[in-house]
């Protein structure tokens, strides 16, 4: 029998696929992503008096203006790679985005801060509207750093003011799990003691989690750009992509544990009665105890804890079947929206098994 390897593949925003790969496809699959990346490889020389180099591509050498005796930075990373930088004592111009108005207004001004912009300029031929300035505004308010600076009848002006050195992607990501599991506690609590007030809190708080995600999603895409940066930083450009997947279903915990909020809200503070009570709360707590030991098991790599996530579904699966028969003695109004709060918490355990599935064993 043919031995096989298998191969983890990711795709943004979606899932994780695995496929069995037999070592004929594996090969042409590694060889087509070698060739995809334009690789260069080139023999290490050594002088008589033992010193190595390597020449540099003359195409490359010549786009950045470099010439014999021309000085350039070389920094080690911390896997061992050399990055070379022809350009180390250049000072870095801000990069400005011109935007005009239009009814996604709001939608390219958050675009334009994920993908690093330092000002953000929305310029309109005649004058910008009322609707668009207040897109504007409230698209600023959602992204942590980003200020309006200067404002007239065709102009609005944007600047970051965040330095992303100050931004270590461990601590973004650990604020926004320290938010969206407080904001899931809340909804359930909320949703057991009919309190609308704490529903409504729950829903606002969810802004906040959304704002840590955008600025983490700015950092790390800082960070792949910026070497330098990554090694200040502590974080390899590789593990960006862990650091992504797990914020995007962080904030997707935030997002659930909203609509919770607010079906506690259409629900109008109504009684729910013990054993659905009790039903739903067995849900949740195994729930919140697996988002809170998958985070754990990312921060600290730990194999052990990320299995015991996974462990739960028969739990949960059992616990859900018993709420969606309960329901049924409902009227079909009341029984829906607590239908909607138990898939909500099922989801947002499925989230945590994704947050638990990128746990890797921490490398010596």
């Amino acid at each position: 029998m043919e031995a096989s390897i298998l191969v983890r593949i990711f795709f943004y925003d979606s899932d994780v696929f695995w496929l069995t790969l037999n070592n004929a496809l594996c090969f042409k699959l590694i060889q087509y992503l070698l060739e995809d990346s334009e690789m260069d490889l080139r023999k290490i020389q050594r002088t008589s008096g033992g010193t190595f180099f390597v020449c540099l591509p003359k195409d490359w050498a010549e786009r950045n203006g470099l010439d014999r005796g021309t000085v350039v930075s070389i920094t080690e990373t911390a896997d061992g790679s050399l990055v070379l930088n022809p350009k180390y004592n250049v000072e870095r111009t801000p990069q400005v985005a011109m935007i005009t108005p239009s009814h996604l207004l709001d939608r390219v001004v958050i675009e334009k801060y994920l993908l690093g912009y330092d000002i953000i300029q929305v310029q309109a031929k005649d004058r910008i509207s009322p609707l668009d300035r207040e897109r504007v505004k409230q698209a600023s308010t959602r992204l942590v750093g980003l200020e309006i600076v200067e404002e007239n009848h065709s102009n609005i002006v944007m600047q970051c003011l965040l330095e992303p050195s100050t931004f270590p992607p461990q601590k973004i990501l650990r604020r926004e799990y320290s938010i969206a599991s407080g904001v899931h506690r809340d909804a359930v609590t909320a949703l057991l003691e009919g309190d609308v007030e704490l529903a409504k809190n729950v829903v606002a708080r969810d802004n906040e989690v959304n704002r840590l995600y955008f600025l983490l999603v700015r950092v790390l895409r800082t960070v792949i750009q910026n070497p330098g940066l990554s090694e200040k930083l502590g974080i390899l450009p590789i593990d960006c992509l862990d650091y992504r997947l797990a914020a995007s279903l962080v904030e997707s915990i935030g997002d659930h544990s909203a609509a919770i909020g607010e079906t506690v809200i259409k629900l109008a503070g109504a009684k729910i009665a013990d054993n659905l009570s009790e039903l739903i709360l067995q849900l949740h707590k195994v729930a919140y105890e697996s988002h809170e030991n998958a985070i754990k098991a990312v921060f600290y790599h730990n194999i052990s804890v990320a299995e015991s996530v996974r462990s739960e579904r028969e739990k949960i699966e059992s616990v859900f079947h018993q709420i969606e028969a309960a329901v049924l003695d409902l009227p079909a109004e009341v029984g829906r929206h607590l239908l909607a709060v138990a898939s909500s918490i099922h989801q947002i355990y499925g989230n945590s098994v994704d947050i638990a599935d990128l746990v890797m064993p921490k490398l010596p």
